[in-house]
């Protein structure tokens, strides 16, 4: 028989076990330990239908994790209600030493229960594949680097540097073709380091062609072409940035997008005492660096080169006076800083941060989102 009543379910994602607790609605509702259930999707199937026999009305979460959103998308195909949670905004008391499944999933559906919980956007399936092809680059520009770093590094430890300025372009590649070693053994290491990084290069550009052919079937496909009118950001960040962001409508605000990009500073005030740190790092760590990165190219004189001149006239005229006047202020605003006795790196974080905010003018043009 149901019991009209709504229930919070709470469940602490493991790879093999979910442990499940469950919170009824109300103040003296009561909060136990459900126990256990393979993390299988027919044990969750099984949970929600003896669930459903008894309440009216399920509410689901789960901390966001290595293991996905699946079970999100089963519980919602299911008919209810499910949220994932951001591991670093759950509610902790400062004495609490002890941690285990079972008080977490307790806890969990406690603050669930009190709306103290934050959802995090949950992509589609589509985005979420996108958002795998592009760190999956990205892992491979990071292998890449690793392999040009050893090839560097055993050169140096024998004697050899590269006179030149500028490092692996063709002129330096000729230059490391035609080195000649003294003892056979430093010719087969040689050889394979170039092996190695003949094949993370390759990779990296496998990659990169895949993410390419697909753009241009992505629901967020305008967003990628009106983001590359902007200085220092290219396909490869674009198409970087709003995968892990996702839909930037969702913010209201520019001040929203820099606050979950962890790029506002810190601050710790009380009575009439102010006192603001760093940046808070909160959010997503690669959207963050991403930013960081296109930052440090506002420290040149405003320009538009010719590459990026076909970039720019693909856009709007909308995008493109917005694209124009990010690079004006923040072109200045990084040499004033500097003038100022800023360190370059706080610099460019605040150019990063400020960056947000014109990104989240142009998403707000192409979407047409008031």
């Amino acid at each position: 028989m149901i019991d009209y009543s709504e229930v919070f379910v709470a469940l602490d994602v493991a790879k093999l076990k979910n442990a499940v607790a469950i919170a009824e609605a109300g103040r003296d509702g009561e909060v136990r330990y459900f126990g256990e259930i393979a993390n299988t999707d027919a044990a969750t199937r099984k949970l929600v239908m003896k669930l459903e026999t008894r309440y009216g009305h399920l509410t689901f979460c789960y901390e966001a994790g290595p293991t996905g959103y699946g079970l999100y998308r089963l519980i919602k195909s299911l008919g209810h209600d499910c949220i994932v949670v951001a591991p670093s905004l759950i509610p902790a008391k400062p004495g609490d030493r002890v941690k285990t499944n079972r008080r977490d999933a307790v806890a969990m559906a406690k603050l669930l229960r009190a709306g103290e919980l934050t959802a995090v956007w949950v992509p589609d399936e589509r985005h979420e594949a996108m958002r795998e092809l592009s760190r999956a680059r990205e892992v491979a520009q990071k292998d890449l680097r690793s392999k040009r770093q050893q090839i560097s590094g055993f050169l140096l430890r024998i004697g050899l540097h590269y006179p030149g300025k500028k490092t692996w372009g063709k002129a330096h590649l000729n230059w490391l073709a035609s080195r000649k070693l003294d003892h056979l053994e430093q010719r087969i290491a040689f050889e394979e380091l170039m092996g190695a990084m003949r094949q993370a290069k390759e990779r990296s550009d496998r990659l990169e062609q895949a993410i390419r052919e697909a753009v241009p079937d992505w629901s967020l496909a305008q967003n990628v072409v009106a983001l590359q009118a902007m200085r220092g950001i290219d396909l490869i960040t674009s198409v970087g940035f709003l995968a892990e962001i996702g839909d930037l409508s969702r913010f209201e605000s520019p001040r929203q997008l820099m606050g979950y990009l962890g790029l506002v500073p810190s601050e710790r005030s009380t009575g009439d005492s102010v006192r603001r740190g760093n940046i808070t790092r909160a959010g997503n760590i690669r959207a963050r660096r991403m930013l960081v990165e296109s930052a440090w190219s506002y420290r040149f004189p405003a320009r538009v080169s010719k590459e990026k001149q076909a970039k720019i006239e693909a856009v709007p005229r909308p995008v493109r006076e917005i694209a124009w006047k990010a690079q004006t202020r923040l072109c200045g605003r990084f040499r004033t800083l500097t003038r100022n006795g800023k360190r370059s790196t706080i610099v460019a974080t605040a150019i990063a941060r400020e960056l947000s905010a014109f990104i989240w003018a142009v998403d707000r043009e192409v979407t047409g989102t008031p």
